[in-house]
This record gives structure tokens, C-alpha cells and sequence, in this order.
């Protein structure tokens, strides 16, 4: 009877051992068709996050502290252009356009002032009459934080040792904040700079 008892306890032990072991790999196995699942599924989403960091060049002007060139995320409207560019000047006239206005890649923006005469309509569904204007200058605009040295010596007024100097500052500073921050370069005075704001981004 205890022989038999024994052998009971074993076969039960033994049927013990292959249920677990079975439960092992059929979890193996769900938990590896999830990853598969989830792998699947990375792709559109990264592609999305890629989407979000594409940006616009929009050209700013008018009553802005820093008129310019601005680049913004593609969703960018207008009230974005005018933080860009350091905020409204005190003569700024906000009732003439529309601050919730959707940009577009390189268009220029005028903010007008509470003195301008010559415009009479502002449309507000819209950017306001006269406030959007195409600018075709700004599709090939170089930006500094990313330039090479034969990118920017293309620049009006900057040659190789100038170029060199910016990378230079570039690599010892991090990247620069805004556009005017290239003053700070050895040999980039005010006058050589407005040469070439127009033609630069960040």
C-alpha cells in the first residue's frame, strides 16, 4: 500500500512538472506575439513623431521687437511668428489681424502699426488684408546651428576664416539661441549682420 502510495505521489508530482512547464511556453510564446505586435505598431507612430519636428521659415516683419527670419512647427500661427521675434512693439496694432491665423512655409508676415493709414481693410477670417505676402526668399535659408563651414562662407560678407569662426563658436557655446546671438562671433559687427540676417535661421 505505501509502494502504491509512493508511486501515486510521484505520478503526481511528474503530471505537476509538465502542466507548469507547459504554462511556461504557452506564456513564452503570447508574450512573444505581443512584442511582435507591439514592434508592429512603433512604426506609424515614429513616423508621426518625425512629422511633429518638420518646421516652417516664416519672414516677419512690421511691429515686432525682432524682425526677421523665424522658423516655427508646421502648425505655427501667427501669434507664434510674433513670440519668435521677441513679442509687439507698444505701437503694435493687434486689431487688424488675425493672431490665430495658420502660417505656411515662406510666407512673410507684416505686423502693422496703430499709425498706418494705407491699409483700410483687414480681413479677420483670414491673415487680414495686406498682412500675408508671398516671400520666396526665405526657401533656402541657412541655418547656423547646422551649416557647414562651405554653407556659411556663401553668406554676403563672410569668408572661410569667418566661417571657421562661427562652427568655432559654435562648438565652445552650444547652439545659438536666436539669429542676433551670431553677433557675438569674433568679426560679426552689426552692419555685417543685417547683410545677412535675411538669409539665416535657427
Amino acid at each position: 500500500m505505501k509502494n502504491f502510495d509512493k508511486k501515486l505521489l510521484i505520478i503526481f508530482i511528474f503530471l505537476f512538472i509538465i502542466i507548469c512547464i507547459s504554462i511556461y511556453f504557452f506564456t513564452k510564446d503570447d508574450q512573444i506575439e505581443t512584442v511582435f505586435q507591439n514592434e508592429f505598431y512603433i512604426s506609424p507612430n515614429s513616423t508621426e513623431n518625425q512629422n511633429t519636428t518638420a518646421e516652417i521659415i516664416v519672414h516677419i516683419d512690421g511691429e515686432v521687437v525682432k524682425p526677421g527670419i523665424v522658423c516655427l512647427p508646421t502648425e505655427a500661427r501667427i501669434t507664434d511668428a510674433i513670440s519668435a521675434a521677441g513679442g509687439l512693439t507698444e505701437l503694435a496694432d493687434t486689431s487688424k489681424i488675425n493672431l490665430a491665423y495658420s502660417l505656411q512655409d515662406g510666407q512673410k508676415v507684416y505686423i502693422p502699426s496703430i499709425n498706418d493709414t494705407q491699409v483700410e481693410t483687414y480681413i479677420q477670417n483670414d491673415a487680414g488684408d495686406n498682412v500675408i505676402v508671398q516671400d520666396s526668399s526665405s526657401s533656402s535659408l541657412i541655418n547656423i546651428n547646422s551649416a557647414t563651414q562651405s554653407e556659411l562662407d556663401s553668406l554676403p560678407g563672410i569668408g572661410p576664416s569667418t566661417a571657421s569662426k562661427i562652427i568655432d563658436y559654435r562648438n565652445k557655446n552650444g547652439d545659438f539661441k536666436n539669429i542676433e546671438d551670431l553677433m557675438n562671433v569674433s568679426g560679426i559687427g552689426e552692419a555685417k549682420f543685417n547683410n545677412i540676417r535675411d538669409y539665416i535661421c535657427i
